[in-house]
């Protein structure tokens, strides 16, 4: 496993096991055959609803603690000084753990943005006491990241984006490097469901992608995965099966091209396949997150 170095020197492994829409009886074995296979990094949040199965798999695996990256994320209704430091401790106790290895903001919250920047502040405050290793923020705009900047101290480790051959958002990318924030891609093989040309497709299907995957005698999965850590960016497939787990691993061992990477850079619509961030409303979008459940 290769490792990036974030901002403030904390080292995350490049590939990393994400678990958005997997359900809680199915998340357990996806971390621990992830964990068994060589995965060192996972990825959950506060509104995906099975944080608690993420830390009974680390807690089975045998592992040291210090060998497994764990990422979680405060969901917007948990926005606010005091709620998002309640709201790292509702996870943390899920987790079953005492310090997290990265604590994100899921989402600005432009509508009420000053709640973001409390949150954000109080992400700074964690980090201070040590509870936290790193803190970073998710679908973050350059507006956003410009405010949050002007407001707040620490500058975020990753911004987690939504990010795959059909939409790189180039400009977002070219924002966070300039700010020293490394990209970390959410769908990065652009599993989420996306219209092209007004038809339904998928990246996996793509005549260009499949052509560089034969020549490579690799999937188009692992092609697309290639292609983001050879630009780097860090990525976290999700899968909850052990075979494609595996497979999306299986990307250190070949090299792109130029011409190959630029091919793939090419494909992209301008479209996202996610929600609109400046979209994001507490009206829309709030929902409780429940408290850790009782020992």
């Amino acid at each position: 496993m290769e490792n990036f170095t974030l901002n403030n020197g904390v080292e995350i492994p490049a590939l990393g096991l994400g678990v958005y829409q997997a359900a809680p009886e199915e998340t357990v074995a996806a971390v621990s055959d992830a964990l068994e296979l060589g995965y060192r990094h996972i990825d959950t949040a506060a509104a995906y609803g099975n944080e608690v199965e993420v830390g009974r798999a680390i807690a089975e695996s045998g592992l040291a603690r210090d060998e497994v990256f764990v990422e979680t994320k405060i969901w917007i209704s948990d926005y606010g000084r005091q709620e998002t430091v309640h709201g790292f401790e509702k996870s943390a106790a899920k987790l079953g753990l005492e310090q997290l290895d990265l604590l994100i903001l899921h989402q600005a919250l432009p509508s009420e943005f000053e709640r973001t920047i409390e949150a954000y502040r109080a992400l700074e405050q964690l980090l201070a006491e040590g509870r936290v290793r790193a803190i970073g923020v998710s679908n973050f705009m350059p507006e956003h990241l410009d405010r949050l900047l002007e407001a707040t101290e620490v500058v975020p480790a990753v911004n987690q984006i939504e990010c795959h051959p059909y939409f790189r958002q180039s400009e977002l990318l070219a924002k966070d490097t300039e700010l020293g924030i490394l990209n970390q891609c959410w769908s990065p093989i652009g599993g989420i469901t996306f219209y092209r040309e007004g038809e339904h497709t998928s990246t996996l299907q793509d005549p260009v992608i499949t052509s560089i995957a034969e020549a490579h005698q690799k999937s188009t999965a692992q092609v697309m995965l290639r292609w983001h850590l050879q630009q780097g960016r860090q990525v976290i497939p999700k899968s909850v099966k052990r075979e494609r787990i595996a497979q999306n691993l299986d990307v250190f061992d070949f090299e792109l091209s130029s011409d190959e990477l630029a091919a793939i850079d090419g494909l992209d619509t301008g479209r996202r396949g996610g929600p609109e961030p400046e979209e994001i409303t507490m009206e829309s979008f709030g929902r409780p997150i429940p408290e850790a459940p009782q020992a």
